[in-house]
């Protein structure tokens, strides 16, 4: 598929998919005109790296990661090393010290609601 239909059927930004491509996150043959030319199995990747990057993963991070990730028949990849596991299990624990924060933030914007709402209730009749 060219770049257009990768682009609509995940909706990710040609220009993202050529800085992927640029990465090494992923690879496209080229036609005899010299357009990209991506497999199918192109729109599940796009989709993983934008996962990974919503994660807060960046660009060098998910290259190494996504060969280790299972394979396209569903099983595990050898490919992975303790390294790559310590370093994505400090990913893992940097997420979560995000998460605890946007709650406890969540906690204090609550509160204020609940208190700005108390003064600006209309008095019963």
């Amino acid at each position: 598929m060219r770049i257009g239909e990768l682009a609509r059927r995940t909706t990710v930004s040609e220009r993202s998919l050529r800085y992927y491509e640029k990465q090494g996150l992923m690879t496209a043959e080229r036609t005899p005109g010299g357009h990209r030319d991506y497999p199918e199995g192109a729109v599940d990747r796009v989709i993983r790296i934008q996962e990974l990057f919503a994660a807060g993963l960046c660009s060098e991070k998910i290259a190494q990661l996504l060969p280790c990730m299972r394979d396209a028949d569903g099983g595990p990849s050898r490919r992975a090393n303790a390294q790559l596991v310590s370093d994505l299990t400090t990913e893992r624990q940097r997420i979560n010290r995000m998460i605890d924060d946007l709650l406890r933030s969540r906690d204090v914007l609550d509160e204020v609601i609940a208190t700005a709402s108390e003064a600006v209730e209309p008095p019963a009749r």
